[in-house]
């Protein structure tokens, strides 16, 4: 009569191999909690600094183009009619997304 092998495995080698399945699994956990608490908010953070200099440059280059010259009232003036375009359009677009318009 033959033999039936129902686990070749020992269990050396069972418990071998769930501990690195474990290993693995709290390395990609760790990596994830460093993204999430550590990396993120610095990537946020730069992502908004980024975002205001290129708003800064905008304002700055279409405010020259019309003689409002940096430091200027009509500059500061402009920057502000700029903003407040900007704020309307954002508010569109939240309303768009949202389905009221």
């Amino acid at each position: 009569m033959a033999e039936i092998k129902i686990n070749s495995r020992t269990p050396n080698e069972m418990s071998r191999s769930a501990l690195i399945y474990l290993l693995l699994l709290a390395v990609l956990v760790a990596l994830g909690l460093h993204v999430l608490l550590i990396a993120g908010p610095a990537m946020r953070v730069a992502d908004k600094q980024q975002l205001e200099g290129a708003i800064a440059d905008e304002d700055h280059g279409f405010c020259e183009m019309f003689g409002m010259g940096a430091g200027t009232t009509k500059f500061v003036a402009c920057s502000r009619a700029l903003a407040i375009i900007r704020q309307k359009q954002a508010d569109r677009d939240n309303a768009a997304a949202l389905g009221i318009l």
